[in-house]
């Protein structure tokens, strides 16, 4: 099975500071919860900076955990079933 890894991604990273806002978090405490730099996080956000694999799947770990996030998540097409079905153990 292959997923469309860019797709996703791209997703992630429009919606992004909508979703942080949603929990109601700062730049600086999603880079703390996700492991990177608050830099890292407004290059994301700002498109200066390409999001990794390894920064979506800690961002969908963190979203997925969250009700106010976890439903979006499929209708933004950022967590889809072909991802779930990548993912599963």
């Amino acid at each position: 099975m292959t997923i469309d890894k860019d797709t996703l991604i791209k997703n992630m990273t429009e919606n992004l500071p909508m979703l942080r806002t949603k929990l109601g978090l700062t730049q600086e405490e999603l880079a703390e919860k996700i492991g990177v730099s608050r830099s890292t996080v407004v290059s994301i956000e700002n498109r200066k900076r390409d999001m990794t694999w390894n920064t979506f799947l800690s961002l969908i770990l963190l979203f997925t955990k969250n009700e106010d996030t976890n439903k979006l998540l499929n209708v933004l097409e950022i967590y889809t079933d072909e991802l779930n079905d990548f993912i599963k153990i």
